[in-house]
């Protein structure tokens, strides 16, 4: 994924600069900064294969609805991203119902911030895991997601966190084979047990539960022939925008 573009809302300069210093340390160009959402709708965009990304900081100004519904529809496709100063289970439902892609909290690490716009960007719906402390307790329901969310180190092998690693960073299995020095077909066997111990059905459930579960990245040294892989294994929050993460993600 290269370049998804992302203009930022919010009233706070520093905060937003800090957000766009994290953000083109990675894989994003951000075509606007402001404090107003007009000042978006002129926005002339290069096309490219992902849509525009709206990250609007609202943990110092809530913008009306309707002021951001007027830059969604001047630009078709592109997704809306809401980053609160903490979680709020009507605030969350609200943003959804308005059309919002994701839901994040002000204190997310900069790798899973990363991580979520980039799911954000292929179509997925990231909501934040304090959500699951909402949630009505079944003692009939499924413990896997307490599980992983409490020690993923304790559900899965040494080796199928390993792979985990490299499923959150977008790595298909040829890739994963060959950085980790075994066959395709064993990293297929692990990849299935890993969906099947993490109760998922596919990669990008997995990454996700991965991110929401403060997995680190891989961090293994780059071939030559294939894109800069940069891991990230510093926590920050956007409080604390002077020590940056390097992630990359590699299709």
């Amino acid at each position: 994924m290269r370049n998804t573009q992302i203009a930022l809302l919010g009233s706070n300069a520093l905060i937003r600069e800090g957000l766009r210093r994290i953000l083109e340390e990675k894989e994003f160009e951000v075509v606007r900064s402001s404090d107003k959402p007009a000042c978006l709708l002129d926005l002339d965009l290069r096309e490219g294969e992902y849509p525009l990304i709206v990250l609007v900081d609202q943990t110092s100004t809530e913008y009306d609805q309707g002021e951001i519904r007027a830059v969604l529809d001047r630009i078709p496709g592109s997704k809306l991203v809401y980053l609160a100063e903490k979680f709020d289970l009507d605030s969350m439902l609200t943003a959804f119902k308005s059309g919002a892609q994701g839901y994040l909290i002000r204190n997310i690490r900069c790798e899973s911030l990363i991580g979520s716009l980039k799911l954000i960007a292929l179509g997925e719906k990231i909501l934040p895991g304090e959500l699951i402390e909402q949630l009505p307790r079944s003692p009939h329901s499924n413990g896997a997601a307490a599980a992983v969310e409490s020690n993923l180190h304790k559900l899965l092998s040494a080796r199928e966190v390993e792979i985990l690693r490299h499923l959150v960073d977008g790595f298909p299995n040829k890739l994963i084979a060959r950085r980790l020095d075994l066959s395709e077909a064993t990293v297929k066997v692990h990849v299935k047990g890993i969906f099947r111990k993490l109760n998922v059905s596919n990669r990008t459930q997995a990454a996700i539960l991965a991110l929401n579960s403060g997995l680190s990245l891989a961090s293994q040294d780059e071939d030559p022939d294939e894109e800069a892989i940069a891991p990230g294994d510093m926590e920050c929050s956007i409080r604390h925008v002077d020590g940056l993460a390097h992630l990359a993600h590699v299709e």
